[in-house]
């Protein structure tokens, strides 16, 4: 199952909000056809709702946890008998494995508001080393290295 940290899973529930059920999951329940058409969904929309007819909520919740499970998908969010789920597409999950890593170039976007306060905030877009931060105030620093003890190089070296 995909994590999400809370700023994505907000962002999901906004694209979300006008989005219409594609599947309906009826009195039958989870089957292996309905899995299969929840998995298909997921490879062309990325973000999908589904609709579960049944009045028992831990039921609901059972066939939330078990379809992000089964399709490696993103719990997003379970309102009533609505569940939302979003997966990435393989490419992308691919991306996101390899800039988790912290290897190279990371692009940041720099906002930082106006003088007057009145103004729209300008917004830039930065391309960050991997031994760079980003202050609060908008400026890039280098990463300082590390102080190593005397005592211990010296207990390492004997």
């Amino acid at each position: 199952m995909l994590k999400l940290t809370p700023a994505e899973r907000s962002a999901l529930r906004a694209q979300a909000h006008p989005l219409n059920p594609v599947v309906i999951i009826g009195d039958a329940g989870l089957t292996p056809a309905v899995l299969k058409e929840i998995d298909v969904s997921l490879q062309s929309h990325e973000l999908i709702k589904i609709r579960v007819f049944g009045d028992d909520r831990e039921v609901r919740t059972g066939m939330y946890e078990t379809i992000c499970n089964a399709l490696d998908a993103a719990p997003v969010q379970h309102i009533g008998k609505l569940l939302v789920i979003y997966r990435p597409k393989k490419e992308q999950q691919e991306e996101l494995k390899e800039s988790k890593k912290g290897k190279g170039l990371r692009e940041v976007t720099i906002v930082k508001p106006s003088p007057s306060g009145t103004k729209r905030p300008s917004v830039t877009k930065v391309m960050v080393k991997g031994n760079e931060r980003v202050t609060q105030g908008g400026s890039i620093k280098r990463a300082k290295v590390r102080q190593t003890s005397a005592k211990k190089t010296a207990l390492g070296k004997s």
